[in-house]
């Protein structure tokens, strides 16, 4: 696709008032075009009803029968049970639509730090994006590329630098799909300061600096607790140094909070004076709101125990609670996690359809397109199109 010309630009210029929602885009299944077999719905070849690591059951209803793949798992008269996979260009088409028909207005797509590079892991990652960025402009949808640097040595960080000076260079952030933030083009940087894991702080320096150099705008993901430098940050007064260096603020908020009250007490304390901060440094503040959680199979993959639904969904109560409570404190855009993250229970796709045997959250209290709605109805009470009520809108 050609570059924009200047007197085009960008389409996508700023994330306020918008809702964007972050896209895993890490599933694949046996028989699809990347060739790793079953990845993220369980241990691979060990992959089958014992064996599994993800909660939610997606709604494939609308998917064509070459968009299905037939898993291990068995309705209760007999039937396969199919999923899906993220490398096929017709489904992620399909996920890029639904964000549009409900009023979601793009999407932050996951490329994780560790599996740059070469090899068909990279290359189905590489897959994925193509497609995104192709689904994104022909949905009018915006694309983010986010590094997710979890578990990447800190030696490495550099391969994240190189890698976005190649799609740079290769048109993908002139397509016109592609989020802009202050005249910039945006890119997300996540795992900044948490710690549990290796500090880095000179590491993360280097990184930003050369990021930075492209000529691009940065959001960093960041813990919680960032602003005091307590609970799930790093205590290092430094730490701000470095987030000063940024232009958009987001703290993952997953899991930190378990109900309505605790959402509320959330933007009480730590969103509305984050803000504050954001604003004397002028800086743009994206809280993170999600739906519920669970990962009862995948803790049960790695010997532990945890509830299916630990944190319940209460019919989209609990989300749309955040929303509020986000709005409330100040906030003008806001980050959905997940889309499609199914292990952790937070994906907002449509799913919640008949399940097959086994242990997945039961969502047959909402349509399969309920959290999708309702991500965009989110979006609709931040640019005052709809009341900012604590009650539920109704559909």
């Amino acid at each position: 696709m050609a570059a924009l010309s200047a007197a085009e630009g960008p389409p996508h210029t700023t994330l306020e008032g918008k809702v964007v929602t972050g896209y895993q885009g890490w599933f694949r299944a046996e028989g699809d075009p990347s060739g790793l077999g079953w990845v993220h719905y369980g241990p691979g070849k060990r992959f089958s009803p014992e064996a599994y690591s993800f909660d939610v059951w997606p709604d494939l209803s609308e998917l064509t029968p070459e968009e299905r793949y037939p898993s291990p798992f068995r309705y209760a008269d007999g039937h396969t049970a199919e999923l899906f996979s993220s490398v096929h260009p017709l489904t992620v088409r399909r996920h890029f639509r639904w964000m549009k028909d409900y009023g979601i207005d793009g999407a932050m797509l996951q490329r994780f730090a560790v599996g740059l590079g070469k090899g068909r892991g990279a290359e189905a990652m590489d897959m994925v994006l193509r497609h995104c960025l192709e689904a994104a402009d022909t949905e009018g949808r915006s694309l983010t590329v986010m590094y997710d640097l979890s578990g990447l040595n800190p030696e490495k960080f550099g391969s994240v630098a190189e890698d976005w000076k190649k799609l740079a260079t290769t048109g993908a952030t002139n397509r016109p799909c592609y989020q802009y933030h202050a005249g910039k083009p945006l890119v997300a940087l996540w795992g900044l300061g948490f710690k549990d894991r290796a500090p880095a702080l000179k590491e993360w320096a280097d990184l930003l600096a050369d990021i930075r150099a492209t000529g691009a705008a940065i959001m960093v993901g960041l813990p919680t607790y960032w602003r005091e430098l307590k609970n799930d940050s790093l205590t290092d007064p430094t730490l701000h140094d470095l987030i000063r260096q940024a232009d958009i603020i987001s703290p993952w908020t997953v899991g930190r909070f378990g109900d309505q009250k605790g959402a509320a007490d959330l933007a009480r304390k730590v969103w509305s004076p984050d803000i504050d901060w954001c604003q004397a440094e002028h800086k743009t503040y994206l809280p993170v709101i999600f739906p519920g959680f669970s990962w009862s199979n995948l803790s049960a993959l790695r010997g532990k125990q945890a509830k299916l639904g630990q944190i319940p969904r209460l019919g989209g109560r609990f989300l749309w609670s955040q929303a509020t409570a986000a709005r409330a404190a100040g906030a003008k855009t806001l980050y959905v996690a997940m889309f499609d993250e199914l292990d952790e229970g937070t994906a907002i796709m449509k799913c919640g359809s008949p399940r097959p045997a086994g242990n997945f959250v039961d969502l047959s209290d909402v349509p399969t397109d309920h959290y999708l709605w309702l991500a965009g109805q989110a979006g609709r009470m931040l640019r005052g199109e709809i009341p900012a009520s604590t009650d539920l809108p109704k559909r």
